[in-house]
């Protein structure tokens, strides 16, 4: 379980590094080199999954949500701090870390 938990600290460092990198202009080529990376990480089992602009609705249980604002009806996620990530077992995905996010109501 050790390995697993080191790669959970690289994926959520590889995480940050792409979107600081989303921001800035002229980083295609750096973009393409993180694609890979990826693509790495899927041939290892582990699924990263960025639920920006998702619904969030209360039954669900992949993430762990702030609420910006007071309403909490119909909420959107407008921030993603870390990503869900699974890795395929036996043909199963689990789940080893919960998103954390910040949700907004769209009204």
């Amino acid at each position: 379980m050790r390995t697993v938990a080191t790669h959970l600290k690289i994926i959520n460092q590889f995480f940050e590094i792409e979107k600081k990198l989303a921001h800035l202009s002229g980083a295609e080529s750096t973009q393409r080199h993180l694609a890979r990376i990826r693509d790495h990480f899927n041939e290892l089992g582990f699924q990263i999954h960025v639920p920006l602009g998702e619904s969030y609705p209360d039954t669900r249980t992949d993430c762990e949500a702030s609420i910006a604002g007071t309403s909490t009806e119909d909420l959107v996620i407008t921030d993603v701090i870390k990503p869900i990530v699974h890795l395929a077992e036996d043909g199963a995905p689990l789940l080893l870390q919960k998103g954390v996010v910040i949700t907004k109501s769209r009204s």
